[in-house]
């Protein structure tokens, strides 16, 4: 089902972000669907069965089972991580996103969240990985239980991070739906305080904790320029093509956008961000309000979370300018 063409106020918002972009283009994707986050009611949805790559939309599944770990009492915010030399060669993979984990380095476990979720870093989630399930092996066998949990009987995880498996070949990889995806951002959002970590734009990493802390800045372009998006996660690579999992809020109501498959992130941004303006007129007048599980009020902000602002770089030390593109 195509798109109509952006409207005026999510053009404006994008203009700067998105020069040179084709608004007159049939939107490109593999898939997307948009749901109402009170109810799971479907409010649009194109191709949303088509199984694909989600790439680092992957770590929304990894925190999902951190966050039962924690519930459980097996693991906690300030659990030490110390890195360990498998932990510290996912960040040299090619093409990585990372915030350059070494060998012996120890994080608390809410540190490497922040890095996971912001700077969106491969090494961090392995790292989670490693530290939560054992074995990496061990935890991924509790992701794809998760989903099974949760309903999402066409995804398949092989990674706690998204990044490719040594094969290349997308059939060996990680794999999902945005119907399925939609399932998982429903849960993540009555469930667990993942708006926390997605809400943020910018944060260092490390500051107090290594000589050279990392300045990471979320790969999520909506955040500030949308109003009332604040979350959920990017994901790109070769395989996976340009993935955003996507919420927003607006007068006590709540949409999630899945979109997977397209071909840079400019497409992306500008048919995610009509599909977010869509999605809350299709709202039915009379739904009900959003409020996450043991609320007795909806939350309701009108704008994007504002979160504590992080350590400056005067206070936390050199600090490291990320660059890289993969896992975005």
């Amino acid at each position: 089902m195509p798109l109509s063409r952006p409207t005026l106020p999510a053009l404006a918002a994008l203009a700067l972000l998105c020069a040179g972009a084709s608004l007159g283009a049939a939107p490109a994707y593999k898939g997307a669907i948009s749901t109402d986050a009170a109810t799971g009611t479907v409010l649009f949805e194109s191709n949303a069965d088509a199984i694909s790559p989600p790439a680092s939309m992957t770590k929304l599944m990894t925190f999902a089972v951190l966050d039962d770990e924690i519930r459980k009492g097996t693991l906690s915010l300030g659990t030490r991580v110390t890195v360990t030399p498998e932990d510290a060669r996912v960040a040299l993979l090619k093409k990585s996103t990372e915030v350059w984990l070494r060998q012996g380095e120890v994080f608390p476990v809410e540190e490497l969240i922040y890095a996971m979720m912001i700077q969106s870093a491969n090494d961090a989630a392995y790292a989670l990985a490693h530290k939560a399930g054992g074995t990496v092996g061990q935890f991924v066998a509790k992701m794809n239980a998760k989903a099974r949990e949760l309903g999402m009987m066409r995804s398949t995880f092989r990674t706690p991070n998204g990044y490719p498996t040594p094969s290349h070949r997308i059939a060996d990889g990680d794999l999902t739906t945005p119907r399925d995806y939609a399932i998982l951002c429903r849960y993540l959002l009555l469930h667990t305080d993942i708006l926390k970590y997605t809400a943020i734009k910018n944060r260092v990493f490390g500051a107090g904790m290594r000589l050279e802390p990392v300045q990471m800045t979320n790969h999520n372009h909506l955040l500030g320029k949308i109003p009332g998006v604040d979350g959920l996660k990017t994901g790109f690579t070769d395989g996976a093509g340009f993935c955003l999992a996507a919420t927003a809020q607006r007068n006590g109501r709540r949409i999630i956008v899945v979109m997977m498959d397209s071909p840079d992130w400019k497409t992306r941004d500008l048919n995610v961000v009509e599909l977010i303006n869509q999605a809350f007129i299709r709202l039915p007048v009379t739904g009900a309000p959003f409020a996450p599980a043991g609320t007795s009020q909806p939350v309701a902000p009108t704008q994007p979370t504002r979160p504590a602002a992080a350590a400056s770089a005067a206070d936390a030390g050199p600090v490291i300018i990320f660059s890289s593109t993969l896992g975005k």
